[in-house]
């Protein structure tokens, strides 16, 4: 039996080099149950994630299993394009292409366990592009805890995570979220999130 439990793997990437070096990379570090999208999995294969980029991320593939969880993987795409497919998919998980193995590890662990994972520097590169992070590096209109709290939840921590992160107690991570939600007018994370990727906190400034 794998080392990683029963969760399997559909591999669905434009480029046959990167599929293929994503499977062998996940099948010799103990994930058994990983099969590549366009041969023929074994009777009964039902993923549990799905690894997409830009250029499958519309496949019929994501219709197919509607309750595998979808990471994408960004190969340097421009960010107008990566947060286009973040606004109209349900997406998982946004990982770089250069990402370690015990990242993606954590992220496919993450994501099956229902939280949502954005790695910190896709974070950085969509709120810089889309101009929610100023000049100095702050997003406009808050403190730079509220902007630590906004990316980490961008990143899909819990509470618990961030406050860990941050060196606070959960209260005081729940006051700065009190705070912003009420700052940017929303009630949940996920809204939050899209906020962030939007680039809307800057009018705040």
């Amino acid at each position: 039996m794998s080392n990683q439990g029963t969760m399997t793997i559909l591999i669905d990437l434009g480029s046959e080099l990167m599929a293929e070096a994503v499977y062998q990379l996940l099948i010799t570090n103990g994930y058994d149950d990983v099969a590549v999208s366009g041969r023929s999995p074994a009777n009964g294969f039902t993923p549990h994630v799905i690894l997409v980029d830009v250029t499958t991320v519309r496949h019929t593939l994501l219709s197919r299993y509607p309750e595998a969880k979808v990471i994408l993987i960004d190969a340097g795409q421009e960010p107008e394009k990566l947060l286009a497919i973040l606004l109209s998919h349900t997406v998982h998980g946004m990982l770089s292409s250069h990402t370690e193995l015990h990242l993606l590890k954590k992220v496919l662990k993450a994501v099956t366990e229902g939280q949502i994972w954005i790695d910190n520097e896709s974070v950085k590169a969509l709120l810089q592009d889309n101009g929610a992070l100023s000049k100095t590096g702050k997003i406009s209109g808050t403190t730079g805890r509220e902007k630590e709290i906004i990316e980490y939840v961008c990143r899909g921590l819990s509470n618990k995570q961030i406050a860990l992160g941050l060196a606070l107690s959960e209260n005081t991570v729940k006051a700065h979220l009190n705070t912003i939600f009420r700052k940017f007018n929303v009630t949940s994370r996920s809204r939050l999130m899209s906020l962030a990727m939007q680039g809307p906190l800057a009018r705040f400034a």
